[in-house]
């Protein structure tokens, strides 16, 4: 009897080992990548969860950090979704290679044209912009975002994160800048791998080709699902074993406990 229960808790054990690797991580807003190089150009993806099961998501406002302007982006079309792209002037113009920006981007808002390509539940969409040049200064960035859902209820993504602390309840999502290596910067002052442009109808200032900027946002996609493939086929692997070793052990004990 003994040898029965073992198996069982075997079996059970995998098969919950089998839908914690389905179950996905916890959903936030999330930037991608989660560095960058400061000074430079690079491609952002803002990826945005319909968390609820009642309502879809309608509407998403990226608000960028005034602290730490950035002078110009470039946004990827997205079907189904307009988009708005305001400026504020600074207090302090930022100087290019390209000349004196007395402008930054204080906010993108995204809006669904219709609940047909709203964002339902279950669902998460990628909103992929260009942005550049970076803050010079390495550090974090926190890109506060609203998520509005089509009953009107908003969702405000805007807790900074604090070392040594948890994870808030809902946090901003955030960039960190590091500092450029002296052998990897180009023309603009950003590094080959990051120095990428977004295609999109929408245009603000200056940037780098949209066709590295498919290349790289290409790049970072598959790998980003290869890694999640492998995790999710290393853990059907371990799942699919457990599952045996307990139909093994439960049948053992079965025959045991029927032998004279």
């Amino acid at each position: 009897m003994s040898r029965t229960i073992r198996g069982a808790a075997v079996l059970g054990a995998a098969l919950s080992g089998v839908i914690a690797f389905a179950l996905p991580a916890s959903a936030h807003v999330t930037v991608a990548p989660p560095t960058a190089v400061a000074g430079a150009y690079t491609t952002l993806m803002f990826q945005v969860p319909t968390e609820r099961d009642d309502a879809s998501t309608t509407k998403v406002d990226v608000q960028f950090p005034s602290d730490a302007p950035i002078a110009s982006v470039l946004i990827k079309n997205f079907p189904g979704w307009t988009y708005e792209v305001k400026k504020v002037k600074l207090d302090k113009p930022i100087t290019t290679d390209d000349g004196t920006i007395s402008e930054g981007v204080s906010e993108i808002i995204w809006t669904a044209s219709s609940g047909d390509t709203a964002i339902k539940s279950g669902e998460f969409a990628q909103f992929v912009i260009s942005a550049g040049p970076l803050p010079d200064k390495p550090g974090a960035l926190a890109f506060k975002t609203l998520q509005t859902y089509s009953d009107g209820q908003v969702v405000r993504w805007i807790d900074i994160a604090q070392p040594g602390q948890a994870e808030p309840e809902h946090p901003a999502p955030t960039l960190t800048l590091t500092a450029a290596s002296t052998d990897s910067t180009d023309a603009h002052g950003g590094s080959a791998a990051t120095t990428t442009a977004s295609s999109g109808t929408g245009t603000s200032g200056t940037g780098p080709s949209s066709a590295t900027a498919m290349q790289a946002a290409s790049q970072s996609t598959d790998s980003s699902d290869g890694t999640a493939r492998a995790l999710g086929i290393a853990g059907l692997v371990v799942g699919i074993a457990g599952i045996g070793f307990g139909a093994f052990a439960l049948r053992s004990g079965r025959r045991r406990s029927t032998t004279p």
